[in-house]
């Protein structure tokens, strides 16, 4: 598994140089190519030779006898192909459905989130699906967490060394974190630092989640091998770490919307050398990227002054060298995978036309689609539950509750009315909230405030544990919205009114959907607009759901365990066996 991630055979090897002695055709010729030199770090003129998915030669020469195609560069600029640092490709969406409505806007590599196929898939499984990533037109890499983002009932035996360093070790994988269980490592994990360490030997990266970290903090975690952080909400939160030595991310996404003020502070503080900043969206909910993914931030990073071929290289060049595949990535130069972006001009990022893997993923208005993943092969599908709700399923007695202070940060709130009842009133902002085994085994119940005042029942599969979510003001139409999500399969379901008013099936195993994108995003915009119509208060219901058991995050979470204190790292009311 140690191998190099794309290698080509030795008998592709002597076709790639048979092509430059004209013993063989190139597939692709970018005739007349106005292309971003990255070593040079200028605009150059050259013709771009390509041979099925690497680029041979770059240079002034034309292939004699050519038989394969020409492309007229003329008027265009090329750079290379965005790689996205960051993603959580289980927002609804899938790795392929991201993946192909990524390259469309010039993203053609990813670098992956694996949480939801480390917790859902067995090993071999989870391999095997990345291995079927690789028959994709498009580069994907992964990332290996060290802690499930939760309290999970069995974490040893989930996250066990074994498991962790099986998927260090895999070719696909490229770095370890990110780190959102430092404080459990700052607090003396000697195992969390033995996969550090591991991970450093294999000569990948560690990515920090540091929100919030002081100078000291960002000191000790890049003693213990944290390399980067994509965390930083201010000019002073990048030059703290930038000081620390990381690499910085500059983030866009749809709970963080931070870069135009990053941009701002950036340009007010003079930090103008760019080559240890990258981008990411941060895995962003589907209707967020409409307007783009790193193509946006490309546009927004020259508007506010940033040089076009520094802005380029924090999508593409900053990245590959962080990541040390700049020997498959971030350039136009021979050996590259072809990864290439065409534009109108510098100035406009977003691609008249994509090239990824040597193959036309978008050819002006002409788009590709991508094969189709067989998902139950890999232990994927419809989520199944073998059980109902039963009637103390929705009794709630406990005396505190959870309150929303914005999208995703939450803290307690002491519980004054009798919750026996079978409805709240919708005068308030007060919900049932229950967490529900998929096994059936156990429950949380407890309420949520500041979530909405006038949503009588909805039921989700979507979470941070794949667990169930309840959420409601009408414990039946709680009961109607569950069992609607039941025999859909899994998904997010909205009832009132004695009847079901939404719903988001998601086929695979309850958390991602095998929709295109696009339906993805319209479904999305959707609940939003539904939810906040009955008095959410926020843009980003997903990350809500998602974030309620995650406990990286302050201060209240429902975890497997039951009831948790993040702050105090201790379990308040454990979990009730059903």
């Amino acid at each position: 598994m140690l191998e190099q991630r794309h290698q080509w055979k030795n008998k592709q090897l002597r076709e790639h140089v048979a092509v430059i002695n004209g013993d063989l055709s190139p597939t692709l010729v970018l005739k007349n190519a106005r292309f971003l030199h990255s070593v040079l770090n200028q605009w150059m003129t050259a013709n771009i030779w390509v041979y099925e998915d690497r680029i041979v030669y770059v240079g002034e020469e034309m292939p004699e006898n050519h038989r394969g195609e020409i492309y007229d560069c003329n008027g265009k600029t090329l750079v290379p192909g965005y790689i996205e640092p960051h993603v959580h490709p289980f927002l609804l969406y899938n790795p392929q459905s991201f993946a192909e409505y990524a390259a469309k806007t010039g993203t053609t590599t990813s670098i992956n989130d694996n949480l939801m196929l480390f917790l859902a898939l067995e090993e071999k499984k989870a391999f095997s699906l990345l291995e079927e990533f690789r028959s994709l037109p498009v580069s994907m890499y992964w990332w290996c967490r060290y802690d499930g983002q939760t309290e999970l009932e069995n974490e040893e035996e989930v996250v066990s060394n074994a498991a962790v360093k099986s998927w260090i070790e895999h070719d696909a994988v490229v770095q370890g974190g990110e780190l959102t269980g430092w404080p459990k490592l700052l607090g003396g994990d000697e195992m969390m630092l033995h996969w550090i360490q591991e991970t450093k030997r294999l000569r990948k990266r560690i990515e920090g989640h540091f929100p919030g970290a002081s100078e000291k903090t960002l000191t000790k975690m890049a003693l213990l091998g944290a390399d980067s952080d994509h965390e930083s909400m201010s000019g002073q939160d990048i030059y703290k770490r930038l000081m620390a030595g990381y690499m910085v991310s500059l983030r866009h996404s749809s709970i963080r919307p931070d870069l135009e003020v990053l941009l701002q502070d950036m340009k007010d503080m003079g930090l103008n050398q760019y080559d240890m900043m990258m981008f990411t969206t941060d895995g962003a909910s589907p209707s967020f990227y409409r307007e783009g993914i790193l193509d946006w931030m490309i546009a927004k990073a020259i508007e506010y002054g940033i040089p076009p071929i520094s802005a380029y290289h924090m999508a593409s060049y900053n990245v590959a060298r962080y990541y040390r595949m700049d020997h498959l990535h971030g350039m136009i130069a021979p050996g590259r995978i072809a990864n290439i972006n065409i534009l109108q001009d510098e100035f406009h990022p977003s691609p008249v036309s994509v090239l990824s893997r040597g193959q036309w993923i978008k050819k002006e208005k002409e788009t590709l689609s991508f094969p189709e993943i067989q998902w139950e092969k890999f232990g994927f599908g419809p989520l199944k539950l073998d059980y109902s709700l039963k009637e103390e399923d929705l009794q709630f007695s406990m005396p505190f509750g959870i309150e929303l202070v914005n999208n995703v940060i939450t803290k307690p709130y002491s519980l004054e009315r009798d919750m026996s009842a079978e409805e709240i009133a919708t005068t308030d902002d007060e919900s049932f909230l229950v967490l529900l085994d998929r096994q059936g085994k156990w429950r949380v119940n407890t309420t949520l405030k500041g979530f909405t005042s006038k949503v009588e029942g909805l039921a989700s599969s979507f979470s941070n544990t794949g667990d169930i979510l309840l959420i409601g003001k009408c414990k039946r139409e709680m009961e109607r919205a569950f069992n609607r999500m039941k025999e859909i399969g899994g998904g997010i379901v909205l009832a009132e009114g004695e009847k079901v008013i939404y719903e988001i099936p998601l086929a695979l195993s309850g958390i991602m959907s095998t929709k295109p994108f696009e339906e993805i995003m319209d479904k999305e915009e959707k609940l939003k607009e539904l939810l906040t119509e009955r008095g959410y208060l926020y843009n980003d219901p997903l990350y809500t759901l998602l974030f309620l058991s995650s406990t990286h995050l302050p201060y209240i979470r429902i975890t497997p365990r039951g009831m948790y204190d993040v702050m105090k790292k201790t379990v308040l009311f454990p979990t009730i066996m059903r």
